[in-house]
């Protein structure tokens, strides 16, 4: 299926013949708030939840996509998504949210309170990236901003964030409906800045957790590139990694490329540090303990036969546990200041840990678990797979870390199945991944995958008491 196979939109998918008449009266008692009780209220209440689920995303499929395509096209760069936190608040506060906006610059927080329980944080980040967006879709951003020099850049959802705002937002919608089947508080989060590492750490310095309910868990759900639409991924523990960027200068005594005893070249300095950093992950972290350590930028000098004075470096580096992290910022340090000793350098080295931390994100097994067993039962146990970690940043860690609670992310698949198994045969082309500008995910089953499974998952963590679901 290409790009423009938007048109099938969202699957339609007929609900099982054995909701036709017995579903559909459950749902009507359900909703119109009669309890269930008795030793099968747990299964009913969770099974009157799918019901209206899948009656809810029937009902309103068209408005779904035409929500995506708007969101879709209409991108928006980190700390910049003005029209997006508009959007996201009068879609959440016309289905009865308290809404506030401007947390964290330009963050939306709403809140449903629906009696006593616990307390569900739910996160969706809104910023787009800064690619030129190439998919042929008829709803492709055309949008273009002014860049650093001057020049206009594009700007695109190439990384799957307008499918998370839309299942949040048609999650707030089907929460709002569904007050009969869910007891607590949900509290809703539009996220700026995720990919540049700042949203989650200003909505936090901006108070969320004085100004809004604490939770007692938090979600979010992030579309993967490596999945075909309809299957959901997961993993325990550790699923994506601490980033940190440095930054690091060598200072040398610059001088005529045919004399170069009479210079001290931080040219040859610096490429000798970027050789020996790399042993910090081969001889120092211990090998169950995943570490990256990677210069991303070298730049120095300006002509063929000048020594320059200066060598600039750029690293990445990336861990999971804060030991671990500790160790190779510490050993990166260490490593600069004794490779300008080594070298003769005038002075040492500036080293430039730079305010871009985002921490690695965990996700509870207990929460996992519970997560993983609603989606099963939802989707087939075929159709939700365990991933390996990632060592990809994500801010969305910062919540459960801020509180100490159990967090989750889950991933979502958005390639079009058929392109996706064209693309495991031999000589099978290559699915453009995340950040790609050809990155189009197959927006129906996409949709429909994110919003049931955000939506089910919320509904079972907030489940009535007395429905004997567990708390």
């Amino acid at each position: 299926m290409t790009p423009d196979s938007h048109s099938k939109r969202l699957s339609e998918r007929r609900v099982p013949f054995r909701y036709s008449f017995c579903g559909g009266l459950l749902l009507l008692l359900v909703v119109g708030g009669l309890a269930l009780s008795g030793p099968r209220a747990g299964a009913a209440a969770s099974e009157s939840s799918e019901v209206f689920v899948d009656h809810w995303l029937q009902d309103h499929k068209e408005d779904v996509v035409q929500l995506y395509e708007q969101l879709h096209a209409q991108p928006e760069l980190s700390m910049q998504e003005e029209k997006t936190a508009r959007t996201a608040a009068e879609a959440l506060g016309r289905v009865g949210f308290a809404v506030t906006e401007g947390v964290g610059e330009t963050g939306v927080v709403a809140v449903l309170h629906n009696g006593e329980g616990p307390t569900l944080l739910i996160r969706a980040d809104m910023d787009g990236l800064p690619v030129r967006e190439e998919t042929g879709l008829p709803y492709a951003s055309e949008v273009t901003v002014a860049g650093p020099s001057g020049d206009r850049v594009g700007v695109m959802h190439a990384c799957g964030h307008d499918i998370h705002m839309t299942a949040l937002l048609s999650t707030a919608r089907i929460m709002a409906s569904a007050q009969s089947l869910w007891s607590g508080t949900l509290v809703l989060i539009a996220q700026p800045g995720e990919e540049v590492g700042k949203g989650a750490r200003a909505m936090l310095e901006d108070g969320l957790f004085r100004r809004f309910p604490r939770p007692d868990s938090t979600v979010a759900l992030h579309v993967e590139s490596g999945l075909p639409a309809g299957m959901l991924g997961f993993s325990s523990g550790w699923a994506m990694a601490n980033v940190d960027s440095v930054d690091i200068t060598f200072f040398g005594r610059g001088g005529h490329g045919a004399r170069p005893h009479q210079s001290i070249d931080p040219i040859v300095a610096a490429s000798s540090f970027v050789l020996s950093v790399q042993t910090l992950v081969s001889r120092r972290i211990a090998p169950q303990d995943p570490a990256v350590v990677t210069v991303g930028s070298f730049h120095a000098g300006t002509k063929h036969n000048v020594i320059p004075d200066e060598a600039h470096l750029q690293l990445t580096v990336r861990s999971y546990s804060d030991e671990v992290r500790r160790q190779l910022l510490d050993g990166i340090a260490q490593l600069a200041r004794d490779t300008s000793r080594t070298f003769g350098a005038p002075k040492g080295p500036q080293i430039d840990v730079r305010d871009e931390y985002t921490p690695a994100v965990y996700n509870d097994p207990a929460l996992t678990q519970r997560a993983v067993g609603v989606f099963r039962g939802v989707f087939g146990a075929g159709n939700v797979v365990e991933r390996k970690p990632s060592m990809g940043g994500e801010d969305f860690g910062r919540y459960g870390r801020a509180l100490g609670i159990p967090s989750l992310l889950y991933r979502v698949g958005a390639q079009e199945p058929g392109r996706y198994r064209a693309s495991l045969e031999p000589g099978g082309e290559p699915l453009p991944s995340l950040h790609s500008s050809r990155f189009a995910p197959a927006a129906g089953p996409t949709l429909d995958a994110a919003i049931r499974s955000l939506s089910l998952l919320a509904l079972d963590v907030l489940a009535l008491t007395g429905s004997g679901q567990d708390r």
